[in-house]
């Protein structure tokens, strides 16, 4: 591992280094189904048929020759003979003679001859019920009322979706629906959250003076969950170089990433930095963000990205939130990495980090305007777990900002989305 650097460097500086160190993971060609939820594509798709396959009825009612309800005129509504029933899935093509009609559900198909649907509330079958010989048409429609077109919504070898696209629950379904059986694409990258720290103690365990309940893990386990990677590996570990060293040589090469919180600092019982300064594709470094200053990452000699964070929580969140998560997705093969920024009003007032990029965690408040206001104290940010906990994104206050005013506009982040 490089020494750490006098200088502090910017978060755009570390990330920007983190990115380059990353190799995304190996494409794979699986069928369409449930388990790519969550998945990256890694190639277009284009539409292998169109959407819709056919003209069909967006409307429970009659399928008619649009030309025969024309000729009505106040008093004198059509009435048209009914030769049948259209259910959805059915391959029936009827035949329609002028003054005839079929009966259509929503969904099937359209009869070749029939160029409209009248609703079943502008015909006598809304009184009279659905088993008719004739109906009587009281409304005139025009040719296309109510059809949904073959191919109006995708044509075929239409783009239905980009390289780079996550496989949500809608973008999946569209898939599907456009002929997709089997796609190429990037699924969650496996990593290891490896916990560490002599003061630590399981939660619910009676804690002596100096303990605390561990908490990083279920933290990293659960943004992990929330950034779509739900099968993480917990290692617990002592703190002990060679037991350290060990379980990383052990995790690297059957994980894309590992990640760690703690034992980062330049002291003396900082086991993760002192371990680390054995690998030399990985660097320790000072980022001028508060909280999450110290950091160290890059990539273990047996394969996968190192991750070591800082130990207190909310700075732990932090650096996942600007470092690792657009690292995973990067790997992942995402086309947009970062979250969006949004546009907030303060709330309240509160002191910034004057040099540094502040990243404070916030709460937000609904009405005319998005506001937000300080979850935990801004001079006290990095160890506030308790305050953290209601926390729903983070306000970004640039370098060079001493002090957030009441009223003012500020970038924040909307998290946990």
């Amino acid at each position: 591992m490089k020494r750490q650097p006098e200088e502090a460097i910017s978060v755009a500086e570390h990330s920007a280094r983190l990115l380059s160190l990353v190799q995304p993971l190996a494409p794979q060609t699986l069928p369409v189904g449930p388990v790519l939820h969550g998945a990256v594509l890694a190639s277009d798709v284009l539409a292998s048929h169109p959407l819709p396959l056919w003209d069909n009825s967006a409307m429970d009612g009659f399928a008619v020759r649009s030309a025969d309800t024309a000729i009505l005129t106040s008093g004198s509504p059509a009435t048209l003979q009914v030769i049948g029933e259209v259910p959805a899935g059915s391959s029936w093509d009827p035949q329609l003679l002028p003054g005839q009609c079929v009966k259509i559900m929503t969904g099937a198909p359209l009869p070749t001859a029939a160029d409209a649907v009248v609703r079943i509330e502008d015909t006598s079958a809304a009184v009279a019920g659905w088993d008719v010989s004739s109906v009587r048409i009281n409304v005139p429609v025009p040719k296309g009322k109510d059809v949904r077109q073959r191919g109006e919504d995708r044509s075929t070898g239409e783009l239905i979706a980009r390289a780079g696209d996550e496989l949500g629950a809608a973008r999946l379904s569209a898939l599907a629906a456009a002929g997709a059986s089997e796609l190429l694409v990037r699924t969650m990258p496996k990593v290891a959250v490896l916990v560490t720290g002599a003061e630590l103690r399981p939660p619910g365990q009676t804690l002596s003076r100096g303990q605390i309940p561990e908490t990083n893990s279920l933290l990293i386990a659960g943004l992990l969950a929330e950034s779509g990677i739900t099968a993480a590996t917990i290692v617990h570990c002592v703190d002990d170089p060679q037991t350290v060293r060990a379980k990383l040589n052990e995790l690297a090469p059957t994980h894309d990433a590992i990640l760690s919180t703690g034992g980062v600092g330049p002291g003396d019982y900082d086991v993760m930095r002192k371990v680390l300064a054995d690998e030399p594709g990985v660097y320790a470094t000072r980022v001028r963000v508060r909280p999450g200053q110290p950091q160290c990452a890059g990539r273990l000699a047996k394969g996968a990205m190192m991750f070591a964070l800082p130990g207190n929580p909310v700075s732990a969140a932090v650096s996942f939130e600007l470092f690792v998560r657009p690292a995973l997705r990067a790997m992942q093969g995402h086309s947009v990495l970062q979250r969006p920024r949004l546009k907030a009003v303060a709330a309240l007032g509160w002191r910034a980090a004057g040099n540094r990029l502040q990243v404070l965690p916030i709460v937000f408040e609904h009405g005319e305007q998005l506001r937000c206001a300080p979850a935990v104290a801004a001079g006290r940010i990095s160890h506030s777990v308790g305050g953290f906990g209601s926390a729903q994104g983070y306000a970004l206050i640039p370098a060079g900002v001493e002090e957030i005013h009441p009223g003012d506009t500020v970038d924040v982040l909307r998290t946990g989305l």
